[in-house]
Protein backbone atom coordinates (compact mmCIF):
# COMPACT_ATOMS: atom_id res chain seq x y z
CA UNK A 1 0.00 0.00 0.00
CA UNK A 2 1.59 3.31 -1.35
CA UNK A 3 -0.13 6.41 0.06
CA UNK A 4 0.91 9.57 -0.90
CA UNK A 5 0.58 12.99 1.22
CA UNK A 6 -1.35 15.04 -0.93
CA UNK A 7 -2.20 18.65 0.40
CA UNK A 8 -5.34 18.86 -1.21
CA UNK A 9 -6.23 15.68 0.85
CA UNK A 10 -5.65 17.17 3.94
CA UNK A 11 -8.67 19.24 3.81
CA UNK A 12 -11.07 15.81 4.41
CA UNK A 13 -9.87 14.77 7.30
CA UNK A 14 -9.72 18.41 9.33
CA UNK A 15 -12.36 16.45 11.85
CA UNK A 16 -10.12 13.88 12.87
CA UNK A 17 -7.50 16.37 13.53
CA UNK A 18 -9.83 18.90 15.50
CA UNK A 19 -10.89 16.12 17.52
CA UNK A 20 -7.27 15.07 18.16
CA UNK A 21 -6.33 18.64 18.98
CA UNK A 22 -9.02 19.73 21.47
CA UNK A 23 -8.28 16.63 23.10
CA UNK A 24 -5.26 17.46 23.97
CA UNK A 25 -6.66 20.76 25.95
CA UNK A 26 -7.74 18.83 29.04
CA UNK A 27 -4.37 17.20 29.90
CA UNK A 28 -2.37 20.67 29.06
CA UNK A 29 -4.51 22.54 31.66
CA UNK A 30 -3.84 19.53 33.66
CA UNK A 31 -0.04 19.81 33.80
CA UNK A 32 0.09 23.69 33.95
CA UNK A 33 -2.16 23.24 37.14
CA UNK A 34 0.46 21.20 38.89
CA UNK A 35 -1.45 17.82 37.72
CA UNK A 36 -4.60 18.89 39.62
CA UNK A 37 -7.43 17.90 37.85
CA UNK A 38 -9.37 21.21 35.94
CA UNK A 39 -12.72 22.15 36.30
CA UNK A 40 -15.04 19.28 35.16
CA UNK A 41 -17.68 21.89 33.73
CA UNK A 42 -14.23 23.46 31.95
CA UNK A 43 -13.48 19.99 30.35
CA UNK A 44 -16.70 19.65 29.55
CA UNK A 45 -16.59 22.69 27.32
CA UNK A 46 -13.40 22.22 25.79
CA UNK A 47 -14.46 18.84 24.11
CA UNK A 48 -17.87 20.25 23.32
CA UNK A 49 -15.93 22.97 21.39
CA UNK A 50 -13.76 20.36 19.78
CA UNK A 51 -17.18 18.07 18.59
CA UNK A 52 -18.88 21.28 17.33
CA UNK A 53 -15.37 22.25 15.12
CA UNK A 54 -15.44 18.56 13.87
CA UNK A 55 -19.16 18.49 12.62
CA UNK A 56 -18.76 21.77 10.98
CA UNK A 57 -15.70 21.29 9.33
CA UNK A 58 -17.65 17.80 7.93
CA UNK A 59 -19.93 19.94 6.25
CA UNK A 60 -17.25 20.86 3.79
CA UNK A 61 -16.95 17.05 2.49
CA UNK A 62 -17.88 17.48 -1.32
CA UNK A 63 -21.62 16.27 -2.50
CA UNK A 64 -19.74 13.60 -4.45
CA UNK A 65 -17.40 10.69 -3.71
CA UNK A 66 -14.29 11.42 -3.45
CA UNK A 67 -11.04 9.16 -2.68
CA UNK A 68 -8.32 10.78 -1.26
CA UNK A 69 -4.60 9.49 0.27
CA UNK A 70 -3.87 7.42 -2.91
CA UNK A 71 -7.43 6.48 -2.38
CA UNK A 72 -6.72 4.91 1.34
CA UNK A 73 -9.85 7.06 2.15
CA UNK A 74 -13.17 7.50 0.99
CA UNK A 75 -15.17 10.71 1.36
CA UNK A 76 -19.18 10.18 0.65
CA UNK A 77 -22.76 10.75 1.74
CA UNK A 78 -21.93 7.53 4.53
CA UNK A 79 -18.85 9.43 5.63
CA UNK A 80 -20.43 12.20 6.66
CA UNK A 81 -23.56 10.16 8.40
CA UNK A 82 -20.84 8.38 10.24
CA UNK A 83 -19.21 11.65 11.59
CA UNK A 84 -22.30 13.01 13.20
CA UNK A 85 -23.23 9.93 14.02
CA UNK A 86 -20.26 9.59 16.03
CA UNK A 87 -19.88 12.72 17.51
CA UNK A 88 -23.67 12.68 18.82
CA UNK A 89 -22.20 9.68 20.50
CA UNK A 90 -19.22 11.23 21.87
CA UNK A 91 -20.74 13.72 23.04
CA UNK A 92 -23.34 12.54 25.42
CA UNK A 93 -21.07 9.70 26.40
CA UNK A 94 -18.89 12.78 28.31
CA UNK A 95 -21.87 14.35 29.65
CA UNK A 96 -22.86 11.24 30.98
CA UNK A 97 -19.24 10.83 32.56
CA UNK A 98 -18.93 14.32 33.85
CA UNK A 99 -22.36 13.25 36.24
CA UNK A 100 -21.27 9.65 36.94
CA UNK A 101 -19.66 8.79 40.37
CA UNK A 102 -17.19 6.26 38.81
CA UNK A 103 -16.02 8.39 36.16
CA UNK A 104 -15.96 12.42 36.92
CA UNK A 105 -13.12 12.73 39.43
CA UNK A 106 -9.39 12.92 39.51
CA UNK A 107 -8.76 11.33 35.61
CA UNK A 108 -11.94 12.95 34.17
CA UNK A 109 -8.96 15.01 31.75
CA UNK A 110 -7.79 11.47 30.81
CA UNK A 111 -11.15 10.11 30.31
CA UNK A 112 -12.48 12.73 28.09
CA UNK A 113 -8.81 12.71 26.02
CA UNK A 114 -9.38 8.88 25.57
CA UNK A 115 -13.24 9.34 24.77
CA UNK A 116 -11.88 11.53 21.94
CA UNK A 117 -9.46 9.89 20.80
CA UNK A 118 -11.23 6.72 20.74
CA UNK A 119 -13.82 8.66 18.38
CA UNK A 120 -11.04 10.05 15.93
CA UNK A 121 -10.57 5.89 16.06
CA UNK A 122 -14.06 5.56 14.79
CA UNK A 123 -13.61 8.46 11.84
CA UNK A 124 -10.51 6.63 10.38
CA UNK A 125 -12.77 3.45 10.26
CA UNK A 126 -15.97 4.87 8.92
CA UNK A 127 -13.43 6.79 6.11
CA UNK A 128 -11.34 4.06 5.21
CA UNK A 129 -11.75 3.14 1.96
CA UNK A 130 -8.61 -0.12 2.65
CA UNK A 131 -8.59 -2.82 4.83
CA UNK A 132 -5.40 -2.38 6.36
CA UNK A 133 -6.35 1.56 7.56
CA UNK A 134 -9.63 -0.34 8.83
CA UNK A 135 -7.52 -2.38 10.94
CA UNK A 136 -5.32 0.95 12.21
CA UNK A 137 -8.48 2.87 12.85
CA UNK A 138 -10.01 -0.14 14.80
CA UNK A 139 -6.75 -1.04 16.93
CA UNK A 140 -6.95 3.11 18.01
CA UNK A 141 -10.53 3.08 18.84
CA UNK A 142 -9.48 -0.22 20.63
CA UNK A 143 -6.42 0.61 22.29
CA UNK A 144 -8.21 3.59 23.97
CA UNK A 145 -11.13 2.06 25.21
CA UNK A 146 -9.29 -0.92 26.92
CA UNK A 147 -7.56 1.79 29.29
CA UNK A 148 -11.23 3.85 29.29
CA UNK A 149 -12.74 0.37 31.28
CA UNK A 150 -9.76 0.18 33.52
CA UNK A 151 -9.14 3.66 34.40
CA UNK A 152 -12.62 3.16 36.47
CA UNK A 153 -12.88 3.54 40.30
CA UNK A 154 -14.77 0.54 40.27
CA UNK A 155 -11.76 -2.36 41.61
CA UNK A 156 -13.10 -5.52 40.50
CA UNK A 157 -15.87 -5.86 37.53
CA UNK A 158 -14.42 -3.01 35.47
CA UNK A 159 -10.55 -4.52 35.56
CA UNK A 160 -12.69 -8.00 34.85
CA UNK A 161 -14.31 -6.62 31.84
CA UNK A 162 -11.08 -4.58 30.44
CA UNK A 163 -9.29 -7.78 30.59
CA UNK A 164 -11.92 -9.59 28.57
CA UNK A 165 -12.29 -6.91 26.00
CA UNK A 166 -8.64 -6.78 25.58
CA UNK A 167 -8.90 -10.94 25.13
CA UNK A 168 -12.08 -10.80 22.79
CA UNK A 169 -10.68 -7.54 20.68
CA UNK A 170 -7.06 -9.00 20.45
CA UNK A 171 -8.32 -12.29 19.24
CA UNK A 172 -10.68 -10.39 16.40
CA UNK A 173 -7.69 -8.25 15.07
CA UNK A 174 -5.67 -11.35 15.06
CA UNK A 175 -8.20 -12.92 12.52
CA UNK A 176 -9.15 -9.99 10.71
CA UNK A 177 -5.63 -8.82 10.14
CA UNK A 178 -4.84 -12.90 8.62
CA UNK A 179 -7.98 -12.06 6.63
CA UNK A 180 -6.89 -9.14 4.99
CA UNK A 181 -3.54 -10.85 4.23
CA UNK A 182 -5.12 -13.37 2.37
CA UNK A 183 -7.28 -11.35 0.76
CA UNK A 184 -4.55 -9.08 -0.48
CA UNK A 185 -2.48 -12.67 -1.49
CA UNK A 186 -5.87 -13.62 -3.47
CA UNK A 187 -6.48 -10.44 -5.08
CA UNK A 188 -3.56 -7.92 -4.80
CA UNK A 189 -5.22 -5.61 -3.02
CA UNK A 190 -6.58 -4.43 -0.04
CA UNK A 191 -8.90 -1.60 -1.00
CA UNK A 192 -12.66 -1.61 -1.23
CA UNK A 193 -13.34 0.60 -4.58
CA UNK A 194 -10.74 -1.60 -6.02
CA UNK A 195 -12.28 -5.49 -4.91
CA UNK A 196 -15.72 -4.58 -6.01
CA UNK A 197 -14.56 -5.35 -9.55
CA UNK A 198 -12.90 -8.68 -8.49
CA UNK A 199 -14.67 -10.43 -5.62
CA UNK A 200 -17.35 -11.76 -7.63
CA UNK A 201 -14.91 -14.18 -9.62
CA UNK A 202 -12.76 -14.53 -6.93
CA UNK A 203 -14.80 -15.86 -4.49
CA UNK A 204 -15.89 -18.46 -6.70
CA UNK A 205 -12.66 -19.56 -7.85
CA UNK A 206 -9.70 -18.23 -5.33
CA UNK A 207 -9.63 -20.63 -2.48
CA UNK A 208 -7.25 -18.17 -0.57
CA UNK A 209 -9.57 -15.08 -1.67
CA UNK A 210 -12.44 -16.97 -0.32
CA UNK A 211 -10.28 -18.09 3.04
CA UNK A 212 -9.56 -14.09 3.72
CA UNK A 213 -13.37 -13.27 3.17
CA UNK A 214 -14.09 -15.64 5.94
CA UNK A 215 -11.43 -14.55 8.13
CA UNK A 216 -11.91 -10.95 7.86
CA UNK A 217 -15.81 -11.09 8.36
CA UNK A 218 -14.86 -13.64 11.73
CA UNK A 219 -12.57 -10.48 12.59
CA UNK A 220 -16.09 -7.77 11.93
CA UNK A 221 -18.12 -9.93 13.78
CA UNK A 222 -15.94 -10.12 16.98
CA UNK A 223 -15.84 -6.17 16.68
CA UNK A 224 -19.94 -6.37 16.44
CA UNK A 225 -20.77 -9.00 19.05
CA UNK A 226 -22.17 -11.57 16.70
CA UNK A 227 -23.13 -15.31 17.48
CA UNK A 228 -20.98 -17.23 18.52
CA UNK A 229 -18.70 -14.65 19.75
CA UNK A 230 -20.70 -13.01 22.00
CA UNK A 231 -20.42 -14.44 25.23
CA UNK A 232 -18.27 -12.19 26.84
CA UNK A 233 -19.86 -8.64 24.78
CA UNK A 234 -22.33 -8.59 28.39
CA UNK A 235 -19.92 -9.11 30.95
CA UNK A 236 -18.12 -6.00 29.30
CA UNK A 237 -21.20 -3.66 29.32
CA UNK A 238 -21.71 -4.71 32.85
CA UNK A 239 -18.04 -4.11 34.03
CA UNK A 240 -17.75 -0.89 32.40
CA UNK A 241 -19.05 2.47 34.10
CA UNK A 242 -22.03 3.06 32.63
CA UNK A 243 -21.15 6.24 30.58
CA UNK A 244 -18.34 4.17 28.63
CA UNK A 245 -21.27 1.29 28.28
CA UNK A 246 -22.94 4.20 25.97
CA UNK A 247 -19.96 5.17 24.51
CA UNK A 248 -19.14 1.69 23.33
CA UNK A 249 -22.44 0.23 22.48
CA UNK A 250 -23.37 2.98 20.47
CA UNK A 251 -19.88 4.46 18.67
CA UNK A 252 -17.99 1.19 18.39
CA UNK A 253 -21.96 -0.35 16.91
CA UNK A 254 -22.17 2.43 14.08
CA UNK A 255 -18.82 2.24 12.79
CA UNK A 256 -18.64 -1.94 12.67
CA UNK A 257 -22.13 -1.45 10.85
CA UNK A 258 -20.16 1.11 8.45
CA UNK A 259 -17.30 -1.27 7.48
CA UNK A 260 -19.54 -4.40 7.00
CA UNK A 261 -21.49 -1.98 4.87
CA UNK A 262 -18.42 -1.05 2.39
CA UNK A 263 -17.20 -4.56 2.66
CA UNK A 264 -20.44 -6.14 1.30
CA UNK A 265 -20.41 -3.91 -1.09
CA UNK A 266 -17.62 -5.38 -2.86
CA UNK A 267 -20.15 -8.27 -4.18
CA UNK A 268 -18.23 -11.56 -2.42
CA UNK A 269 -21.89 -12.22 -1.52
CA UNK A 270 -24.18 -12.93 -4.48
CA UNK A 271 -25.59 -16.45 -4.63
CA UNK A 272 -24.53 -16.59 -7.55
CA UNK A 273 -20.44 -16.85 -6.41
CA UNK A 274 -20.92 -18.00 -3.35
CA UNK A 275 -24.03 -19.36 -1.84
CA UNK A 276 -22.70 -20.96 1.35
CA UNK A 277 -21.41 -17.88 2.42
CA UNK A 278 -24.55 -16.05 2.19
CA UNK A 279 -26.80 -18.63 4.24
CA UNK A 280 -24.00 -18.81 6.61
CA UNK A 281 -24.55 -15.41 7.07
CA UNK A 282 -28.56 -15.36 7.45
CA UNK A 283 -28.25 -18.26 9.89
CA UNK A 284 -25.72 -16.12 12.30
CA UNK A 285 -28.21 -13.00 11.71
CA UNK A 286 -30.82 -15.14 13.21
CA UNK A 287 -29.14 -16.86 15.72
CA UNK A 288 -27.75 -13.37 17.12
CA UNK A 289 -31.15 -12.29 17.30
CA UNK A 290 -32.60 -15.46 18.90
CA UNK A 291 -29.89 -15.37 21.99
CA UNK A 292 -29.86 -11.82 22.10
CA UNK A 293 -33.90 -11.54 22.89
CA UNK A 294 -34.08 -14.93 25.02
CA UNK A 295 -31.12 -14.48 27.25
CA UNK A 296 -32.49 -10.98 28.06
CA UNK A 297 -36.02 -12.27 28.69
CA UNK A 298 -34.15 -14.01 31.83
CA UNK A 299 -31.97 -10.72 32.92
CA UNK A 300 -32.96 -9.19 36.46
CA UNK A 301 -30.44 -6.37 35.67
CA UNK A 302 -31.21 -3.40 33.71
CA UNK A 303 -27.99 -3.03 32.19
CA UNK A 304 -27.45 -6.85 31.30
CA UNK A 305 -30.76 -6.85 29.68
CA UNK A 306 -29.82 -3.81 27.69
CA UNK A 307 -26.49 -5.51 26.84
CA UNK A 308 -28.25 -8.54 25.67
CA UNK A 309 -30.87 -6.59 24.25
CA UNK A 310 -27.60 -4.91 22.10
CA UNK A 311 -26.95 -8.21 20.53
CA UNK A 312 -30.39 -9.15 19.17
CA UNK A 313 -30.52 -5.38 17.54
CA UNK A 314 -27.08 -6.33 15.73
CA UNK A 315 -28.93 -9.10 14.32
CA UNK A 316 -31.83 -7.21 12.83
CA UNK A 317 -29.13 -4.46 11.50
CA UNK A 318 -27.79 -7.81 10.07
CA UNK A 319 -30.70 -8.18 8.05
CA UNK A 320 -30.05 -4.93 6.27
CA UNK A 321 -26.20 -5.44 5.66
CA UNK A 322 -27.25 -8.83 3.84
CA UNK A 323 -29.81 -7.31 2.23
CA UNK A 324 -27.68 -4.61 0.81
CA UNK A 325 -24.80 -7.39 -0.27
CA UNK A 326 -27.16 -8.96 -2.41
CA UNK A 327 -27.03 -6.36 -5.31
CA UNK A 328 -30.52 -6.00 -5.57
CA UNK A 329 -31.26 -3.19 -3.69
CA UNK A 330 -27.87 -1.58 -2.65
CA UNK A 331 -29.12 1.81 -1.43
CA UNK A 332 -32.49 0.28 0.05
CA UNK A 333 -30.13 -1.80 2.33
CA UNK A 334 -27.44 0.67 3.03
CA UNK A 335 -30.02 3.62 3.72
CA UNK A 336 -32.12 0.70 6.12
CA UNK A 337 -28.92 0.18 7.86
CA UNK A 338 -28.01 3.75 8.14
CA UNK A 339 -31.30 5.11 9.38
CA UNK A 340 -31.70 2.15 11.55
CA UNK A 341 -27.87 2.40 13.33
CA UNK A 342 -29.07 6.18 13.86
CA UNK A 343 -32.11 5.08 16.33
CA UNK A 344 -30.54 2.79 17.75
CA UNK A 345 -28.18 5.49 18.92
CA UNK A 346 -30.67 7.62 19.91
CA UNK A 347 -32.90 4.69 22.04
CA UNK A 348 -28.94 3.33 23.48
CA UNK A 349 -28.11 6.93 24.54
CA UNK A 350 -31.49 7.33 26.13
CA UNK A 351 -31.47 3.92 27.94
CA UNK A 352 -28.17 3.78 29.33
CA UNK A 353 -28.31 7.37 30.09
CA UNK A 354 -31.25 6.29 32.83
CA UNK A 355 -28.61 3.89 34.18
CA UNK A 356 -26.26 6.22 34.52
CA UNK A 357 -28.74 8.92 36.23
CA UNK A 358 -29.57 6.75 38.78
CA UNK A 359 -26.14 4.75 39.65
CA UNK A 360 -25.56 6.72 42.81
CA UNK A 361 -22.37 4.46 43.95
CA UNK A 362 -19.60 2.90 43.11
CA UNK A 363 -20.30 -0.24 41.59
CA UNK A 364 -23.27 -0.13 41.91
CA UNK A 365 -26.01 -2.02 40.00
CA UNK A 366 -29.73 -1.24 38.86
CA UNK A 367 -32.13 -3.86 38.72
CA UNK A 368 -35.53 -4.39 36.50
CA UNK A 369 -37.03 -4.44 40.41
CA UNK A 370 -35.81 -1.16 41.20
CA UNK A 371 -37.38 0.90 38.84
CA UNK A 372 -40.91 -0.01 40.79
CA UNK A 373 -42.67 3.38 41.37
CA UNK A 374 -40.38 5.14 39.38
CA UNK A 375 -43.60 6.64 37.38
CA UNK A 376 -44.55 8.08 40.85
CA UNK A 377 -41.26 9.22 41.96
CA UNK A 378 -39.72 10.87 38.46
CA UNK A 379 -42.85 10.52 36.04
CA UNK A 380 -40.70 12.48 33.00
CA UNK A 381 -37.81 10.10 33.50
CA UNK A 382 -40.41 7.60 33.59
CA UNK A 383 -41.95 8.46 30.37
CA UNK A 384 -38.98 9.19 28.74
CA UNK A 385 -37.74 5.79 29.44
CA UNK A 386 -40.88 4.01 28.46
CA UNK A 387 -40.92 6.05 25.08
CA UNK A 388 -37.09 4.80 24.42
CA UNK A 389 -38.20 1.33 25.46
CA UNK A 390 -41.14 1.20 23.21
CA UNK A 391 -39.05 1.90 20.59
CA UNK A 392 -36.71 -0.47 21.25
CA UNK A 393 -39.36 -3.01 20.94
CA UNK A 394 -40.35 -1.65 17.20
CA UNK A 395 -44.17 -0.18 18.60
CA UNK A 396 -44.99 2.43 16.05
CA UNK A 397 -44.96 5.21 15.80
CA UNK A 398 -41.77 5.61 17.28
CA UNK A 399 -38.20 5.46 15.08
CA UNK A 400 -37.64 2.08 16.00
CA UNK A 401 -40.96 0.84 14.18
CA UNK A 402 -39.99 2.32 11.16
CA UNK A 403 -36.16 1.43 11.30
CA UNK A 404 -37.31 -2.54 11.72
CA UNK A 405 -39.49 -1.47 7.80
CA UNK A 406 -36.65 -0.69 6.19
CA UNK A 407 -34.72 -3.30 6.98
CA UNK A 408 -37.42 -5.95 6.69
CA UNK A 409 -38.70 -4.67 3.64
CA UNK A 410 -35.18 -4.46 1.92
CA UNK A 411 -34.91 -7.93 2.83
CA UNK A 412 -38.24 -8.82 1.48
CA UNK A 413 -37.42 -6.84 -2.46
CA UNK A 414 -34.13 -8.89 -2.23
CA UNK A 415 -36.10 -12.20 -1.67
CA UNK A 416 -35.37 -13.09 2.30
CA UNK A 417 -38.69 -13.43 3.10
CA UNK A 418 -37.74 -15.62 5.91
CA UNK A 419 -35.09 -13.63 7.25
CA UNK A 420 -37.90 -10.33 7.50
CA UNK A 421 -40.48 -12.94 9.22
CA UNK A 422 -37.83 -14.42 11.65
CA UNK A 423 -37.27 -10.51 12.96
CA UNK A 424 -40.83 -9.94 13.15
CA UNK A 425 -40.67 -13.27 15.32
CA UNK A 426 -37.87 -11.88 17.17
CA UNK A 427 -39.59 -8.63 17.68
CA UNK A 428 -42.36 -9.62 19.15
CA UNK A 429 -40.43 -11.68 21.87
CA UNK A 430 -38.81 -8.17 23.19
CA UNK A 431 -41.71 -6.98 23.72
CA UNK A 432 -42.33 -8.64 26.66
CA UNK A 433 -38.64 -7.62 28.66
CA UNK A 434 -38.90 -4.00 27.52
CA UNK A 435 -42.74 -3.99 28.90
CA UNK A 436 -41.81 -5.52 32.10
CA UNK A 437 -39.81 -2.38 33.17
CA UNK A 438 -42.69 -0.01 32.30
CA UNK A 439 -45.10 -2.13 34.18
CA UNK A 440 -42.64 -1.83 37.22
CA UNK A 441 -42.33 1.85 36.92
CA UNK A 442 -46.62 2.42 36.64
CA UNK A 443 -48.53 -0.14 37.51
CA UNK A 444 -46.45 -1.10 40.74
CA UNK A 445 -47.35 -0.08 44.52
CA UNK A 446 -43.97 -0.11 46.16
CA UNK A 447 -42.22 2.88 46.80
CA UNK A 448 -39.39 4.18 44.55
CA UNK A 449 -36.23 3.90 46.15
CA UNK A 450 -34.07 4.67 43.43
CA UNK A 451 -31.94 8.20 44.23
CA UNK A 452 -29.12 9.84 41.57
CA UNK A 453 -27.22 10.74 44.75
CA UNK A 454 -25.93 14.37 43.24
CA UNK A 455 -26.86 16.67 40.49
CA UNK A 456 -27.21 15.08 37.08
CA UNK A 457 -29.35 17.93 35.25
CA UNK A 458 -27.54 17.12 32.23
CA UNK A 459 -27.97 13.41 32.31
CA UNK A 460 -31.73 13.52 32.93
CA UNK A 461 -31.71 16.21 30.36
CA UNK A 462 -30.19 13.83 27.64
CA UNK A 463 -32.76 11.56 28.49
CA UNK A 464 -35.36 13.70 28.20
CA UNK A 465 -33.91 15.30 24.25
CA UNK A 466 -33.44 11.18 23.51
CA UNK A 467 -36.99 10.09 24.09
CA UNK A 468 -38.28 13.95 22.09
CA UNK A 469 -36.12 13.17 19.14
CA UNK A 470 -37.15 9.05 19.25
CA UNK A 471 -40.72 10.02 18.57
CA UNK A 472 -40.03 13.57 16.85
CA UNK A 473 -38.06 10.95 13.89
CA UNK A 474 -40.57 8.63 13.92
CA UNK A 475 -43.46 11.08 13.26
CA UNK A 476 -40.76 12.40 9.94
CA UNK A 477 -38.91 9.23 9.15
CA UNK A 478 -40.32 9.07 5.36
CA UNK A 479 -38.43 12.47 4.62
CA UNK A 480 -35.51 11.30 7.02
CA UNK A 481 -35.16 8.09 5.19
CA UNK A 482 -35.77 9.51 1.83
CA UNK A 483 -32.70 12.16 2.84
CA UNK A 484 -30.94 9.21 4.07
CA UNK A 485 -31.38 7.42 0.97
CA UNK A 486 -30.03 9.96 -0.87
CA UNK A 487 -27.08 10.70 0.76
CA UNK A 488 -26.06 6.92 0.83
CA UNK A 489 -26.87 6.47 -2.52
CA UNK A 490 -23.34 8.12 -2.97
CA UNK A 491 -21.89 4.79 -2.11
CA UNK A 492 -23.52 2.80 -4.80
Amino acid sequence: MNIQLEPSSITFVTPAIALFFFSLVPLFMKVFRGNKEPSSFSVLIYSFLGLIVAAGLSVIFPAESSLVFSGALVFDGLSIWSNFLIILATGFSIVYAREHLETCHRQFSEIVFLMMNAAVGMMIVAWSNDLIITFIGIEIMSLCLYILIALSDEEKLSKEAAFKYFVLGSLGSAIFLFGIAFIYGGSGTTQFSLLKSASFELVSTSPVFLSGIVMTLLGLCFKAGVFPFHSWVPDVYQGSPTPLTTFMSTGVKVVTFVVFLRFFATGFLMPESSETLLNVMQVLAVITMLIGNLCALGQKSFKRMLAYSSLSHTGYVLVGIISMGLGGGYAVGASGVLFYSFGYLLMTLGTFGVASLYESRVGQEIYIEDLKGLGRKNPWVAISLSLLLLSLAGIPPTVGFFGKLFIFSAAIQNGLIWLAVWGVINSVISVYYYLKPIVHMFFSEDECMLSSGRSKQLTEFSVGLMATLVLLVGFMSSSFYEFVTKSVGQLF
